[in-house]
């Protein structure tokens, strides 16, 4: 009985591109098979220690020794196989670590360093206002609903564009959900203006913004400025820069 090779599989499996159908047969699969369960763990740690770049250079890297193991006469010495395998994946997971080693990955300064950034008071209170783009803008924004948000906050800024409060979280609301070059451009038109209160937060969410598209040279230009300023986000900056 032929055995099955299940190395398209995992890698469908965690990079979540199986339907609905394909999914709970390879869940089947894994149900009482310690050796399938023990790579595909093997593989999500991969992902888990290793930046993220780095991730497409693995799994190329990857899909090159199942080519090579397929090959190869497994039925001389299929467990020796196995074995040169898994430890040509733990070489290449050890390489990786080793080349990380001192840095942090951009995904994990985010999350230790990031936080939503909380509209104040004062900007809730203008809920009662009547401009109803932004009262909607705002409602969605404090529902984390961002995408919404972003929609209304750019009517806001379309009618009035020097309003720097909506630009601020029109670019926070777009950085949530993954719209860099929105998200920049606003931090950028908040800072440039010069003459509102919201150019530290927007300094701060622009270096955000930076380490998440990974100009990190620009990153670390606009960090070191925030940490030689009274911005409130100096300290954090700092804290980032020793660990980019």
């Amino acid at each position: 009985m032929k055995t099955i090779d299940f190395s398209y599989f995992i890698e469908r499996f965690i990079a979540g591109e199986m339907d609905e159908k394909e999914k709970q047969w390879f869940l089947k699969e894994i149900e009482g098979n310690q050796e399938l369960s023990r790579e595909i763990e093997l593989r999500q740690k991969a992902d888990k220690f290793i930046p993220r770049n780095d991730i497409i250079n693995l799994r190329s890297k990857l899909a090159d020794i199942e080519h090579k193991r397929a090959a190869i006469q497994v039925s001389r010495h299929p467990r020796r196989v196995k074995y040169a395998a898994v430890l040509a994946v733990l070489v290449i997971i050890g390489g990786a670590v080793m080349l990380s080693r001192g840095r942090a990955g951009t995904d994990e300064l985010l999350d230790r360093y990031y936080q939503v950034y909380e509209p104040s008071v004062s900007v809730r209170s203008e809920l009662t206002s009547g401009n109803h783009d932004f009262n909607l803008a705002l409602e969605y924004y404090n529902v984390h609903d961002y995408r919404s948000a972003a929609i209304y906050f750019k009517k806001v800024i379309q009618s009035e564009p020097d309003d720097m409060q909506s630009t601020l979280l029109n670019g926070i609301s777009n950085f949530e959900i993954n719209n860099y070059p929105e998200a920049e451009g606003s931090f950028v038109k908040v800072i440039d203006n010069n003459e509102n209160l919201f150019i530290d937060h927007a300094q701060w969410y622009l270096s955000l913004c930076y380490i998440k598209t990974e100009e990190l040279i620009k990153a670390r230009e606009l960090l070191s400025q925030i940490g030689k300023s009274e911005s409130v986000y100096r300290k954090k900056a700092k804290q980032i820069l020793k660990r980019l």
